[in-house]
């Protein structure tokens, strides 16, 4: 069942009287065929406008949608043989983070990222894709492990930032958070990002510190979410919506700045209508990625990553 967003409401009316059209002719027969077509018409053009024309904090809300793709559609459409490895062999296993092995096109693949959860019972147990710290030093193990194989790793990134309890800090969090981003900038072998839906904060950067990052296009990359931002600016979280404009959060700003190298289009109305076809953009791009690395030695992989993180903010 479809679920719609508050905006979508002008689409969800017309769509559901094209189910009501299709539910009568099942029932009586009825010639419906010119009206039908002229409703899914209109549905579909209503739907296009919307889209056309999103505001920052729509795109937020698209990024957020329960419907949207997690960590393992990803891996079901486009990772063969994945094997998942788990625990940071220090204190626990985090279910925010996944990571492990397997083939990406057949060739081997490292493929660390956040997991959601797509139900009430998933999302507890993934804790909504916050990891703690033993979640990002699950993930230094798995990419010190790639690397000693020279493996490509690809970063899946969906998470509206670390877990922020007290039980997360009494064990370090900023620091594993540090660790696995440095991890991630002196990896001989190539990486590659891909915000897939929230980026936020040190949460997303600690697996997302590639040669390249891309994003989906209506996912975000922020430093704060827009509601934590609104609290410490203005305090009103209220005012998310303006702290999403101001920040400059959407692919569409974060590849003017240079922050992000690729867009990657989702089908109209977001990646959650057509799953498939956005499993095809993704594994084309991230394949276009990859390959635009190809042949570079470690040390011409690890200065092309120094040289893009260095070379953001600066003057031109």
């Amino acid at each position: 069942m479809k679920s719609y967003l508050d905006f979508e409401k002008p689409v969800a009316e017309l769509e559901a009287k094209v189910e009501e059209l299709k539910a009568l002719a099942a029932r009586n027969g009825a010639p419906i065929g010119e009206e039908l077509t002229r409703l899914e018409a209109k549905a579909a053009k209503a739907l296009a406008d919307i889209y056309k024309e999103l505001t920052p904090w729509q795109k937020t809300l698209v990024a957020r949608h329960p419907q949207r793709p997690r960590f393992l559609d990803y891996i079901k459409a486009m990772i063969a043989e994945f094997t998942p490895l788990a625990g940071d062999r220090k204190f626990a296993e985090d279910g925010a983070i996944i990571g492990g092995f397997g083939r990406f096109r057949g060739q081997p693949i490292c493929v660390i990222g956040q997991e959601k959860g797509s139900d009430t019972q998933s999302r507890l147990k993934h804790n909504f894709g916050m990891a703690r710290p033993e979640g990002y030093r699950k993930a230094v193990r798995l990419m010190e492990l790639a690397d000693r194989f020279d493996t490509p790793v690809l970063s899946l990134v969906d998470t509206a930032g670390a877990f922020p309890g007290v039980d997360a800090e009494e064990r370090g969090q900023a620091e594993a958070i540090a660790r696995s981003t440095d991890a991630c900038l002196s990896l001989g072998a190539p990486n590659v990002a891909v915000v897939v839906g929230e980026g936020g904060s040190g949460g997303a950067i600690a697996i997302a510190a590639c040669n390249r990052v891309l994003m989906l296009q209506h996912s975000i990359y922020t430093v704060a979410s827009p509601e934590a931002s609104a609290s410490i600016l203005w305090r009103d979280s209220t005012k998310a919506q303006d702290a999403a404009t101001s920040m400059k959060i959407t692919a569409q700003d974060l590849k003017k700045f240079g922050i992000i190298d690729t867009i990657i289009p989702e089908p109209m109305g977001g990646a959650h209508r057509d799953p498939d076809a956005l499993m095809a953009s993704a594994e084309a791009a991230i394949a276009g990625a990859f390959e635009s690395l190809a042949g570079l030695s470690r040390e011409a992989v690890r200065a092309q990553r120094a040289e893009k993180f260095l070379a953001m903010g600066r003057k031109v």
